[in-house]
């Protein structure tokens, strides 16, 4: 079996685009995959179109070959956008190499170690009376008992440290006391809190309510900062959708860090990447909850790795009754009692609908920064 063509899409999900990868072969199998829009999100299309005379001609199934000859013929390190592309093409090969052995991926890892796979979704509100509605919606939907929000309820650029630790406080107090008790509720700042003592005092407020973690308060680059962080931290802290590589995650690891890891499959490398920077995880007692604001695709690929990791904890999820995607996978992932049921289909078990792709939708769309009250930029 050869690779014949490569194929990039670039449908979107209202004003997000989302890059997607169709590799062909010699059999007529064919693989799907997606890689993450890092920015700019027409940057990931040209590198996967010159990544294919590097993979045309080659056998599919050979993942962890044609992984290393691409990053060694990289020389340098590829960076976001370049592992990005290198991660959508992967999956596809995962696809490929599936359906060839008329086998779920999750097979060719090691078979699966759990029958499904538990999902949280994101929420939002003005109130905690909206965020509890909000909540209940989402239960009555997929039966989700897991939900992620950001904890600022006043501007964080703007307004004292302290008034807004103590808002965040009786926010997450308020939605405690209007939720089940065995409902889960973590809190994303996003990375905006530049000192670190900012995100303890942070963490410290909301720790009386036991949240079910604490994700990225600060940016990811100072690992030390990281490591005194966790130190100190009562509740578990999470990290890593900005990393990538087992290496910048060996980093992390090493310095202990973080309690929960969030690779992107999307970005880091792709699953078998995703899979090495587990190991090196679950060695130092550290849990994965996969960064997944994505579409079918990615979620298919995830999904197969959370059924064959031990350490994975939970998986993010875009519900698509609430998103554009719905029409992209003919059969997609969806939740059952806040789970995704494992399939015993080939390959990533879902079937793209090519037609609905045909056409590209693209948005120039860009995050921007708040402009603190001094004209200063703060962080996103």
């Amino acid at each position: 079996m050869k690779i014949t063509a490569i194929k990039t899409f670039l449908p979107s999900i209202g004003t997000r685009n989302r890059n997607l990868i169709k590799v062909e072969t010699s059999e007529g199998i064919s693989g799907w995959g997606e890689a993450y829009s890092i920015g700019p999100d027409l940057s990931v299309r040209p590198i996967v179109e010159y990544l294919a005379h590097w993979f045309v001609g080659e056998d599919p199934r050979r993942i962890e070959y044609l992984m290393m000859k691409t990053h060694q013929q990289f020389r340098f390190p590829p960076g976001g956008t370049g592992l990005a592309a290198i991660s959508g093409l992967e999956h596809a090969l995962w696809d490929i190499s599936g359906k060839a052995a008329g086998l779920p991926v999750y097979m060719l890892l090691g078979g699966h170690v759990r029958d499904r796979v538990r999902v949280y979704h994101g929420i939002g509100g003005k109130s905690a009376a909206e965020v509890v509605d909000a909540a209940g919606r989402f239960h009555a939907l997929g039966g989700y008992t897991a939900f992620k929000l950001s904890p600022f309820r006043v501007d964080p650029d703007a307004s004292r440290w302290g008034r807004v630790c103590r808002a965040a406080a009786e926010f997450f107090e308020a939605i405690r006391a209007g939720t089940p008790d065995d409902w889960e509720f973590a809190f994303d700042p996003h990375a905006k809190i530049f000192e670190p003592v900012r995100a303890l005092q942070l963490a410290n407020a909301l720790a009386p309510y036991d949240p079910f973690f604490y994700e990225e308060p600060l940016r990811p680059e100072h690992t030390p900062s990281w490591a005194r962080l966790r130190q100190q931290m009562q509740v578990p802290l999470a990290t890593g959708e900005c990393l990538y590589t087992r290496w910048e995650f060996a980093d992390l690891i090493e310095a202990e860090g973080a309690d929960i890891i969030q690779p992107d499959i999307c970005v880091c490398g792709g699953l078998l990447e995703m899979r090495k920077i587990a190991a090196l995880a679950e060695t130092h007692y550290i849990s994965i909850a996969p960064h997944n604001p994505m579409g079918p695709i990615a979620t298919a690929v995830n999904v197969h790795f959370a059924a064959a990791t031990h350490n994975f904890k939970i998986l993010e999820f875009i519900d698509p009754t609430n998103a554009l995607w719905k029409d992209w996978v003919d059969d997609p992932y969806l939740p059952k009692d806040g789970y995704i049921e494992i399939r015993d289909r080939p390959g990533l078990g879902i079937e793209v609908n090519e037609d609905a792709l045909q056409e590209d939708e693209f948005h120039h769309w860009q995050r921007t920064c708040p402009v603190r009250p001094d004209g200063s930029t703060g962080y996103i």
